[in-house]
């Protein structure tokens, strides 16, 4: 006779508890230092930039305030992201508003200095500068898309977090990954592709938000290739 353990009998796998994938589950947080380190490079990539282009002056100033909201995000979760609060909460999207606006403003004025026809000497020097835009639109929409998520990271360790905005390819296929749940790099991938194929591609939005960050994002990242290519290939001609 089979001994009974809880009500079932002993050795069986309770597969309905493991089909469960890790992001309909409990977690605990993911390592703080991808996105430390990504959102650091877009802080220098800023401080890189033409002063003509910035929005604040002097220009280290947007930066200095950057980074010491990072350092203060870095100090109230060190290693693992698994402290929540209001306060947090709104510190992080703070920092990533901060980005976004000098990023948004930077390549406003490239875009205005360009069909005016008084930005870009030299093709290598316009390219750069465009280089810098778009790298760091690529990091800031995909710290709005990690931060944004189902309610952000933290909010993301609980089972009972918000539906999901975003659909990745794990969390459609079956069995795919039972131990995965999406972190920083997945949606800074799903930044990368969207801004170099300007429209989704494995990781689909799922949420009107989602949607629309995309949507300008891809409007930026083409605006931004656009303009540069055009120009410099004008100034070779």
């Amino acid at each position: 006779m089979a001994l009974l353990i809880a009500g079932r009998p002993a050795g069986c796998q309770c597969a309905g508890a493991r089909a469960v994938p890790a992001w309909q589950r409990r977690t605990e947080g993911e390592l703080r230092w991808p996105v430390t380190v990504t959102t650091a490079i877009a802080v220098g990539l800023q401080m890189a930039v033409p002063d003509r282009l910035v929005l604040v002056h002097p220009s280290w100033v947007l930066p200095a305030t950057q980074g010491m909201l990072l350092v203060v995000l870095v100090m109230a979760n060190p290693r693992r992201i698994n402290n929540e609060s209001k306060a947090l909460r709104l510190l992080a999207l703070t920092f990533a508003a901060l980005l976004s606006l000098s990023n948004l403003w930077s390549l406003a004025r490239l875009a205005i200095g360009i069909t005016q026809g008084n930005t870009g000497t030299t093709p290598s020097h316009l390219l750069i500068t465009g280089a810098l835009i778009w790298l760091t639109n690529v990091i800031v929409f995909g710290l709005w898309y990690w931060d944004l998520d189902r309610g952000g990271p933290a909010a993301r360790l609980h089972k009972n977090h918000r539906r999901p905005d975003f659909l990745f390819p794990q969390m459609s296929t079956p069995g795919s990954g039972p131990n995965w749940t999406p972190d920083f790099l997945d949606y800074l991938y799903t930044s990368f592709t969207n801004a170099t194929a300007f429209s989704p591609t494995d990781t689909m939005p799922l949420t009107a938000w989602a949607k629309l960050l995309m949507m300008v994002q891809s409007l930026a990242s083409l605006l931004t290739v656009a303009l540069v290519v055009s120009r410099a290939v004008n100034i070779l001609n």
